[in-house]
């Protein structure tokens, strides 16, 4: 069975699972109230973390440097948004951990060592070609005549 499929499926049961245990600790309503207060300060906290982003990222660029961690970095913080407004604890938890510059950065090197399977040593090898050659003349030019 495709991945994908099986993670479209597992994260809602996990979620309802979750709402269900909590409810039961807590109660319907103080679920309820807990579920809107993670996505409204977990909102806010992106947001201010996606502004301190930015300026990072206009910091690189006065330097004249490409701002890629700045660049991959405010794509996390949105998608830790987008967990954030999505009802449920185990998305709440995933997009606190990507706000937080310390986690959100140990992801961002794990994907990024996942995508970059090219070595330095291996580029440098197929760069280089190594062999001999001779140069040989031509001694029929000059008995022609």
């Amino acid at each position: 069975m495709n991945r994908a499929l099986i993670f479209i499926i597992a994260i809602p049961l996990i979620e309802i699972y979750l709402m269900i245990k909590v409810s039961g600790t807590l109660g319907a309503f103080n679920t309820i109230f807990l579920i809107f207060f993670t996505a409204i300060a977990g909102v806010y906290l992106a947001r201010v973390a996606g502004i301190s982003t930015i300026r990072a990222g206009f910091n690189q660029i006065i330097k004249n440097e490409m701002p890629v961690y700045e660049i991959l970095s405010g794509a996390a913080l949105a998608f830790a948004a987008l967990l954030l407004i999505i009802p449920g604890f185990l998305t709440d938890i995933i997009g606190f951990f990507l706000i937080i510059p310390i986690t959100r950065k140990f992801f961002i090197q794990s994907l990024s060592s996942k995508f970059n399977t090219k070595k330095k040593e291996d580029k440098e090898d197929k760069d280089i070609i190594e062999g001999t050659f001779e140069e040989e003349k031509n001694n029929n030019d000059n008995n022609d005549n």
